[in-house]
This record gives structure tokens, sequence and C-alpha cells, in this order.
């Protein structure tokens, strides 16, 4: 029996690694560097860049909570097929070092995009709401990964993608680096028309249902009010709850923002008590494949938060 068994392991190697060896013989044949990322930001920073020389995948896709993610064994197995696995950072896909263990990265050009960035703890979240005394209960005090949020940053973060594809393909650099340049200028301008929009602004402060905008905020001057902490499934004590109804009522504040994808439960209640409108900023983390077969990228719904801000920056 055990010979038996031994044999079938061996043909099921077989046709695996036949499997496998076809998959990089396509990819070579079709001159297409073959690029994985992890959810929406990174999916869209490295099509921008790649253009025409690269096919890109997304792991995470539709309504999947970045957040709550675990990689199964078919897409460890996407990773270790690609020429280039792009994620934001260990702080954010926190799979990753585990799944990087099992992965040769002598055959995979893996780019952690974030590199370079200082990341903002989330204690220094709590620095930019100095109007708002108490500290919230529910904040998770861990560091920051939302760094995309900041078109600044988004930037840096498409320069380290462009580096990594380099890296993998120099052949094609004159490509990526025409690619990149594009997509650098329209995050720049985006820069812009935050800049503009918030300069001089008398009102800064905005209550948004998770602390993923911190990054924006401290770039464009501005004060963020978070429900809960750095991760949504956190909630307040109703104490917190109540000092936060009595926060919107006494410094005047007329809308407080949800998520997407998200639960509003919480902005409901603190909306229903204060008289508070309800508006939508996305943090990007999923497209919906609707919204991308309309057109929507990182660059336009971008537009959409800082249209939606301009209700509480004033």
């Amino acid at each position: 029996m055990k010979s038996k068994f031994f044999i079938l392991i061996s043909v099921l190697g077989l046709f695996v690694f036949a499997g496998c060896s076809s998959e990089k013989e396509n990819s070579k044949e079709n001159k297409k560097l073959q690029i994985v990322t992890t959810f929406y930001p990174m999916y869209d920073f490295s099509k921008k860049v790649a253009g025409n020389q690269g096919d890109v995948s997304v792991l995470m896709s539709g309504e999947v909570d970045a957040h709550d993610y675990e990689p199964s064994a078919k897409d460890i197995a996407k990773i270790q097929e690609a020429d280039v696995f792009v994620y934001n950072s260990k702080e954010m896909e926190t799979w990753v070092s585990s799944v990087l263990e099992s992965v040769d990265t002598s055959k995979v050009t893996v780019i952690e995009a974030s590199s370079g960035i200082d990341l903002m703890d989330g204690e220094e979240e709590e620095e930019h709401e100095e109007e708002h005394e108490e500290e919230h209960e529910g904040h998770n005090h861990s560091v920051d990964p939302h760094v995309w949020l900041d078109p600044v940053l988004a930037e840096k973060e498409a320069e380290t993608i462009y580096q990594g594809m380099v890296e993998a393909d120099s052949e094609n650099k004159a490509a990526y680096q025409k690619n990149y340049k594009k997509f650098s200028d329209e995050l720049l301008n985006l820069d812009k028309e935050f800049r503009e929009a918030f300069e001089g602004a008398q009102k800064n402060t905005f209550i948004t249902q998770h602390a993923a905008f911190g990054y924006l905020a401290s770039r464009y001057h501005l004060n963020q009010v978070a429900i809960t902490g750095l991760t949504p499934d956190e909630e307040p004590s109703a104490k917190t709850l109540a000092e936060l109804e009595d926060y919107v009522k006494n410094q005047g504040i007329s809308v407080i923002y949800i998520e997407q994808a998200g639960s509003s439960k919480l902005a409901d209640t603190i909306a229903d008590a204060t008289k508070a409108e309800i508006a939508t900023l996305s943090t990007l983390e999923t497209l919906s494949n609707k919204q991308q077969d309309e057109g929507a990228d990182y660059l336009s719904v971008m537009r959409d938060n800082l249209e939606a801000l301009k209700k509480s920056i004033k």
C-alpha cells in the first residue's frame, strides 16, 4: 500500500511541476511581467506603472475586508508563480511575513510599497485631536498603515513599485519610467487640489467611522476625530459615544463620515443624537467590480473624497 501511495504522490508531483513549468513558459512567451498585488491601491498603482508591459492581478477583490483577509493555499501559489509581488506593508497585510517564508524570493521580486516611509504611530493620531480632550477608549495605538490616502505618500509608493518593476524587468525600464512619470504627475496634481481646497480653512475638523485618514489629515493640517480605532471592528464604550455626541454638538459639526463598504451603526447613532448629516469617505481598501467597470480608480475616488470633505472643511 505504501509503495502505491508514494507512486501516487510522485505522479501528482509531476503534474504539479508540469503545471508550474507550463505557467512559467507561458509567462515568458507573452513577455509580460506577471504581477500579483494584495488589495486595491496596490493593484491600481501597479497597473498604472506596468501599463502594457504587465499582467496585474489582485488577491483581495470585491468587498473583501483587507483587515480580515487571510490568504488561501491557492493565493500563496499565485504569489510563488508571479514575477512580482506587491504589498503595502507588514502592518497592513500582517500575514505577509509568514507567507514569504514559504515563497522562493530569489524567483519573485517582492515590493513593499511603503518601504522608506515613516509610518505614523497610532498615538500620533491622538495629537491631531487637540480639541477633543478625552482619549478614545476604543482606539488601537498601533502603527497606522493607511499611507496611500495621502497623495504625496501614494506617489512615493508608486515610485517604489516602479523601482521594483525595473529590478524585475530592466529591459522595459523606459516603458515603466514613462508610465510612472505620468502617474506621478497625476498624483502631484491631486495633492495640489487638496492643498488649494483646504488652505486657510477656519473649520478643519472631520469625524470618521474609523481612524484611516491620519496621514491625509497630517498632510493638509486637518483634525481627524475617529469613532473607532485603526481597524473598523473596534467599538467605543457607551461613555466614549456620549462624549463624542457632546463634542459634535459643542463644535457645531454637521457631517459624520462613514465608509462605503463598512457598517454605519455607530455613526448613525451619533448622527441621530446630534442631527448631523451622514456622508461617505472611501478608504479605497476595496473598490467593487461595478465601480471599476464604470471607470472609477484611485484618482477619481480620492477626488470624490475631496468633495465630501469640503462639506466639513471650510
